[in-house]
């Protein structure tokens, strides 16, 4: 990852890769991963062993699951989709982090406070 980009939280990838394939439908990595810079406004930079070792973890959990397909240059690709227990999940997680993100906030305002 670049030294001007920022570092992406532990445990917050496979959330985003989750929530872009709810949103977008099947993608590849590769695409995943320039979603998830896009929409961060190139603010993540997700290099293709960082989103491979994601995709690994979230196939063996059975959240999502890939197909073989041929990607938009004709390549072979696999294509992978979020899952029935993916989106059950997905949902989980969103409030697990409005929730840590709320508390950190209010930490973050309580301490400048002083």
């Amino acid at each position: 990852m670049a030294a001007d980009k920022s570092d992406i939280l532990q445990g917050t990838l496979d959330l985003m890769v989750l929530k872009t394939l709810d949103a977008m439908g099947p993608l590849h990595g590769y695409g995943i991963a320039r979603r998830i810079e896009q929409i961060s406004e190139e603010a993540l930079q997700i290099n293709q062993g960082t989103i491979y070792a994601s995709l690994v973890r979230l196939t063996h959990k059975r959240w999502i699951s890939g197909d073989w397909g041929t990607s938009d240059n004709n390549r072979k690709a696999k294509f992978y989709s979020i899952t029935k227990s993916g989106r059950k999940q997905l949902n989980t997680e969103e409030q697990n982090w409005e929730r840590i993100s709320t508390v950190i906030g209010r930490v973050l305002r309580l301490a400048d406070r002083g």
